[in-house]
């Protein structure tokens, strides 16, 4: 039961979280900026104002769904980021030309998370395998590898995508000081768009938040379920 309430509680806030998201940019996507640039705009701005030009943007479908490809080198911006001109469309632009200023620096942080990748990709993988045995063949899978073994399994996947949640929060927070910097310092933005920037950004960030308390919420249940298990089996 505890497992179902968690996951609950995780779902509600977290669809809570991106629907306020959703809720600002369509907001501040109405008022249009003063220098009158497009997401794509400012990004190739920002891009060529740190020296990088070796860092393609790139317009994908999809609301949202605006990401910086360290493998490809682009900056991936929706339709209404690459052709928006306002203060949600131009921070969220700069915010991923964040990304690429930290890959072209080589922040730590960032490194430490691309190096996190694989381990948390086959994290995924093994907790999908193991939950989908647990609705389908529990009675097979319990009789075959000791119950401690599995949550030992579990709390191991966990742990790295916690790890991985956490070490994502400065990766973001970062970026998006960058690109609030940039604006400012460059006029991209009045003091009226900035606040607007700001907490599109906010919000955009609370959506990672979210996921990283997920995550420690059910690494923590598994953990107790581990002592548990281990203490019944003394």
């Amino acid at each position: 039961m505890l497992y179902w309430i968690i996951l609950g509680a995780v779902f509600i806030i977290s669809w809570l979280v991106s629907a306020r998201l959703r809720s600002k940019f369509e907001e501040y996507s109405q008022v249009g900026l003063h220098s009158g640039l497009t997401g794509k705009e400012a990004a190739e701005m920002m891009l060529k104002s740190y020296g990088i030009y070796d860092v393609q943007v790139t317009c994908v479908p999809g609301e949202l769904t605006d990401h910086y490809n360290p493998l490809e080198k682009t900056v991936n911006l929706s339709e209404s980021v690459y052709y928006g001109s306002s203060a949600a469309s131009v921070a969220v632009a700069a915010h991923e030309c964040g990304h690429a200023v930290q890959h072209a620096t080589a922040y730590s942080m960032l490194q430490f998370r691309s190096a996190l990748v694989p381990l948390q990709n086959a994290s995924a993988t093994i907790l999908n395998i193991i939950m989908l045995f647990s609705f389908v063949g529990s009675f097979m899978l319990y009789n075959t590898i000791p119950i401690h073994i599995i949550l030992w399994i579990i709390v191991g996947a966990y742990s790295i995508m916690t790890l991985f949640s956490l070490v994502t929060l400065p990766v973001e927070f970062d970026a998006s000081r960058r690109a609030l910097a940039w604006m400012t310092e460059r006029g991209i933005v009045n003091q009226q768009e900035k606040d607007m920037a700001k907490d599109a950004l906010f919000w955009a960030a609370m959506t990672y938040v979210v996921a990283a308390i997920g995550s420690l919420s059910m690494l923590a249940y598994y953990v107790f379920q581990l002592i548990g298990a281990s203490g019944d089996d003394e």
